[in-house]
């Protein structure tokens, strides 16, 4: 392979290690790299959302070869531009496949996203954070499997707590992550819609004493187990034609226990 020298202009010739034989009979699953920060913009429903995406890339090798081209899995990300959506994050997995001749090929990224909130009843707008994961499988002639997971923060109070007490309940943070593997495309803020509506209520950037007020009593008036919120969340899933697969993760910080409330439901879409 021919290559330049420093000063750009003397032809030399520089070994390609990687792609020497490897007589040791071993394939690698996967080989690539990981923990790759880079900027990246998201398409959205709310426009174009700009954050920083925290990339693992890695395609199989057969036992014959030595090595991978690891440089070509940040070229690959060079040649993204504008918004990325779902549909182009598939693309770019066949293309890293493709660079690396490699029959399956495996991309994640994951990055904080932003989803701009408006206060019940002031109407102030603010940004909440949530965590986002894609990845994509390419698998030789199998159709790409792609998944979203979305990390959702919300309110619990204890239907238990309000039986039991003659005024108040004690209530706990959420965080509710639903991992959808999809058929077609499923916006972020679809899924956070879903997981913030099984829960007993919202959460927000920015609140003013009547929002406070608000959220508050809403959350008292629609009280939630970890247990209600797990399964509020499957059904409105299990409605979605466009996910194949899902797993809906709640945990509940408790605020009275020195622990953690939690539950799981992982389901195959009919």
């Amino acid at each position: 392979m021919n290559y330049y020298s420093s000063n750009g202009i003397t032809p030399v010739n520089l070994p390609d290690i990687q792609h020497m034989n490897d007589n040791r009979n071993v394939s690698i699953d996967k080989v690539g790299v990981k923990r790759l920060r880079y900027p990246v913009t998201i398409l959205s429903e709310q426009g174009d959302i700009a954050t920083v995406g925290e990339f693992s890339m890695s395609v199989s090798l057969p036992a014959e070869k030595k090595g991978t081209h690891m440089s070509r899995f940040l070229e690959g990300l060079e040649r993204i531009s504008g918004a990325m959506t779902q549909d182009h994050f598939i693309d770019l997995a066949r293309d890293v496949a493709s660079r690396l001749d490699a029959a399956s090929c495996e991309l994640e990224v994951k990055f904080p996203f932003f989803i701009q909130k408006v206060a019940p009843v002031s109407n102030v707008v603010s940004n909440l954070d949530m965590d986002v994961v894609w990845r994509v499988v390419i698998d030789g002639e199998n159709s790409p499997a792609f998944s979203v997971t979305t990390v959702v923060p919300a309110t619990s109070l204890c239907p238990c707590s309000k039986k039991i007490s003659e005024y108040g309940a004690h209530n706990q943070r959420s965080l509710i992550s639903i991992t959808a593997t999809l058929r077609g495309s499923v916006s972020i803020e679809s899924l956070v819609s879903i997981a913030q509506e099984a829960a007993s209520c919202e959460v927000y950037g920015i609140l003013k004493r009547p929002d406070e007020k608000y959220v508050t009593e809403r959350a008292y008036d629609n009280p939630k187990f970890v247990e209600d919120i797990v399964r509020d969340v499957t059904v409105a899933l299990r409605q979605d034609k466009r996910i194949a697969r899902f797993v809906v993760e709640v945990e509940n910080f408790e605020s009275i226990h020195n622990h953690s409330a939690y539950a799981m439901v992982a389901e195959q879409a009919c």
